[in-house]
């Protein structure tokens, strides 16, 4: 039951953290949010790159055979490559995005699944140890505020009330507690499963670092500034290492 308990408390810093921070960025004008929005993107590659790779990944490999973890991560990008095209893995970090002509519930119900999916990664960390549960919810919550202030800009756009979008919002945040239940349940029945979990896990936020965000990065289209990004991205690598080593 702790184990449940601090699961169930860090899917809510990953899901609700960030909309909680994304929400008050909204409260500041264009030009200062989409000053800030950008530098979040860049941590934010930084932290999910540093859970994946120096944590979540080196967990299942001492566990499994390389081939193994190396094949779940492969199937796990293939599986979100896959849902993205059918729009129900997606993302938008800025205010003007690609996808903010699509329909509301849409994106609520892409917004719902991604969120369902971070819940079943907090909560597969959690299981390993707290301290990698920690970092996967920080690095979960530093995605999900530019996430989460693209999300509520479709809702506005598409002319919902600040109130609505924020209600909305949060609804679609609830999936990651099911997610979490739904994999501490399913890991703690069939204990073996653990490291093909925590592959997946990588594989999810492998792709969103790699496949979404960092072309972004290189295109200029959050920040011109490559020194800025390249601080930012080892300030979150630094955050997930240091956090590591002084409290794992």
């Amino acid at each position: 039951m702790p184990l449940l308990a601090t699961a169930f408390l860090l899917s809510i810093l990953g899901s609700f953290g960030g909309l909680i921070v994304a929400s008050s960025l909204l409260l500041f004008n264009d030009g200062i949010r989409n000053r800030l929005v950008p530098w979040l993107v860049s941590y934010a590659v930084g932290a999910l790159l540093g859970v994946a790779l120096l944590e979540l990944l080196p967990e299942a490999l001492a566990e499994l055979p390389a081939e193994q973890v190396f094949g779940t991560l492969l199937a796990g990008i293939l599986t979100f490559f896959i849902l993205e095209k059918l729009v129900l893995f997606r993302h938008c970090h800025t205010d003007q995005c690609e996808v903010h002509d699509a329909a509301a519930t849409l994106v609520l119900i892409g917004d719902a699944f991604h969120n369902l999916i971070d819940g079943a990664i907090i909560a597969a960390a959690v299981l390993t140890s707290v301290p990698l549960g920690i970092n996967t919810a920080v690095a979960v919550a530093a995605h999900e505020i530019p996430q989460e202030v693209g999300d509520t800009a479709i809702l506005l756009a598409s002319g919902y009330s600040r109130g609505r979008a924020l209600l909305l919002n949060v609804v679609s945040g609830a999936s990651g507690l099911v997610g979490a239940v739904g994999a501490f349940g399913a890991v703690r029945l069939l204990p073996s499963v653990r490291p093909f979990v925590l592959a997946f896990s990588s594989a999810s936020l492998l792709y969103i670092a790699m496949a979404d965000l960092i072309p972004h990065l290189h295109r200029g289209a959050l920040d011109t500034n490559a020194v800025r990004q390249v601080v930012l991205l080892c300030l979150g690598v630094a955050t997930i290492v240091l956090f590591r080593r002084f409290v794992g």
